[in-house]
């Protein structure tokens, strides 16, 4: 039977595959984590749709999960591979049940052989607080705005993730629908590219939990009218970040993230 302590965990195991994603430094097996994350996620949209269909609660809580700051790549896959094993238990022999379970599965090999091959091996810098990127020259104030932004905004992306998630699952409106699904797209290309800018800068941390009121939305239209705002706000963050940089790499990606939240604002104004 699906059950919202399904989900709960379904949705921490999606966050430890994708952090881990962000915290390994290795591109091949980055990518791979990445793409097992997304799958991960793919899982939440289908069990959130079976509960919704026999009117069973579920919501986004994440009972006192924390990401652990593993010191190399092999301590970090082991951590992953538990998480994956642990899930297989809570499975009931439907047809979801069977397709996720053979995802996983594909996933526990592929971890497995990694860990088979010391080459694989390497310390991770991703929580060490060194606050520097690298061949990049920022000084304190740059470091200080760049940090405010990563933390706020990867937040915020994770925080609309959930909630367009939501939303989408409840809609009868195909325009709404596609408009949300358009919306989670971009925001999963966001966090991506600012939890992996963490990871590079040692300061990968867990967006804070959500709360229920964050995504049981009542008034729609007020809803999208902050989601709008809030838009704007980080459009602005992004202007004043690619200013105050130094650097015409970091000052050419945030302002590509500025002009991508001006068609954000646009959908969402297509929504009211």
């Amino acid at each position: 039977m699906i059950t919202n302590k399904l989900y709960q965990t379904k949705h921490q195991l999606w966050l430890n595959i994708l952090f881990a994603s962000f915290a390994i430094e290795d591109e091949a097996i980055k990518s791979r984590l990445y793409d097992f994350s997304m799958i991960e996620f793919r899982h939440m949209k289908w069990l959130a749709q079976e509960l919704r269909d026999t009117n069973t609660y579920y919501n986004y809580d994440r009972n006192n999960m924390m990401l652990y700051k593993h010191e190399n790549n092999f301590d970090l896959l082991r951590f992953v591979l538990r998480e994956i094993k642990e899930i297989q238990t809570s499975y009931d022999d439907s047809v979801l049940s069977s397709r996720m379970i053979t995802d996983e599965h594909y996933f526990i090999q592929y971890i497995a052989s990694l860990l088979d091959d010391r080459s694989n091996d390497a310390q991770i810098s991703a929580f060490d607080m060194h606050r520097s990127l690298p061949n990049k020259q920022l000084d304190q104030k740059q470091t200080d705005a760049l940090t405010l932004f990563l933390f706020e905004e990867s937040y915020k992306e994770y925080e609309l993730i959930l909630v367009y998630a939501f939303m989408q699952n409840y809609t009868k409106e195909q325009l709404h629908f596609d408009i949300f699904q358009d919306l989670i797209d971009e925001s999963h290309f966001h966090l991506k590219s600012f939890g992996n800018m963490m990871a590079k800068m040692g300061l990968l941390a867990l967006p804070r939990e959500l709360h229920e009121m964050t995504y049981k939305i009542n008034d729609i239209e007020k809803f999208v009218k902050d989601g709008i705002a809030e838009e704007e706000a980080a459009k602005e963050m992004c202007r004043q970040l690619a200013a105050d940089i130094n650097d015409e790499e970091l000052a050419q990606f945030f302002d590509f993230i500025n002009y991508q939240e001006n068609y954000h604002i646009a959908l969402m104004e297509k929504l009211l």
